[in-house]
């Protein structure tokens, strides 16, 4: 991969070089390899502690993928689009379900046993098997979504090419997005962690653990097998007090080897709004 991570740097820090054949064949080499999945902008690693490598050079290989692209205008019918980038396509011969009117742009990945309601998953995202990205949900350009998630409807997964950052949003094997939920800025959503509706995650986002005597703290990652639910908090500002949106962690997803079954429970047992 060093062949293909040289020039795209390169070409990062000297905009210039985006005009080079060798640079572009660079990029465009990327964004097939996240295609079919043989490369990602973030993978788990084996360590114990369940760290994630960030490969930020591909990152940078899909955000200059823009500039290389030239508007077409695409006919489907009566529907008429003009972008720049392809969408997926041979859907049956990967094994994924893509019901109308779902959209994948090519570059992102869906492995085999994805179910696509009408959605969206934009570029560089990686999505595993037995995963549903339910009706109206959206998946931001390079996040990460494990195996066996469930996406509810209207779920928004944030990107990270609008605005640039560093780190894309992960949410982890098994978890479950309630309904209208937004997680962006690269927040981390741990394995089996369950968000009631209308969770909001950032990074300044106080997620609030409220199981014990006395409350803990989280920014940016939600804990494994957390349930979480919206909440809110007291803070003062010049003109007052006021109450602010948090996350609060009122419960643990008990473990199980029947995931389905330890989802239900959990849902039941805290009364969880999906």
């Amino acid at each position: 991969m060093q062949d293909l991570r040289s020039p795209i740097e390169a070409a990062w820090d000297h905009r210039e070089l985006l005009q080079e054949a060798t640079t572009q064949r660079a990029i465009d080499a990327v964004i097939e390899e996240l295609d079919k999945g043989r490369l990602r902008v973030a993978e788990p690693t084996a360590t114990a502690t369940g760290d994630w490598q960030i490969n930020d050079w591909v990152k940078k290989a899909v955000v200059l993928y823009f500039p290389i692209r030239r508007m077409e205008t695409v006919e489907l019918g009566p529907f008429e689009f003009h972008d720049k980038m392809a969408l997926k396509r041979d859907y049956a011969s990967q094994g994924v379900r893509v019901v109308p009117h779902a959209v994948a742009r090519y570059g992102a990945y869906l492995e085999s046993g994805v179910i696509m309601m009408p959605s969206y998953v934009n570029i560089g995202a990686w999505v595993g098997s037995g995963t549903m990205v339910d009706t109206w949900a959206t998946v931001g350009s390079c996040a990460q979504v494990g195996r066996n998630v469930h996406l509810s409807g209207g779920v928004g997964i944030g990107g990270v090419l609008e605005p640039l950052q560093a780190t894309p949003t992960i949410i982890e094997d098994d978890c479950f997005i309630g309904s209208r939920s937004i997680v962006v800025e690269g927040v981390r959503v741990r394995k089996e962690a369950v968000l009631g509706a209308n969770v909001v995650l950032t990074q300044s986002t106080h997620i609030i653990d409220v199981t014990g005597p006395e409350p803990v703290t989280h920014r940016g990652e939600v804990p494994e097998r957390s349930v979480v639910i919206p909440g809110s908090y007291t803070k003062s500002f010049p003109a007052g007090d006021y109450q602010v949106s948090c996350a609060l962690i009122i419960g643990q997803r008990k473990a199980s080897t029947d995931k389905k079954t330890s989802l239900n429970g959990a849902l039941r047992e805290y009364g969880v709004a999906v």
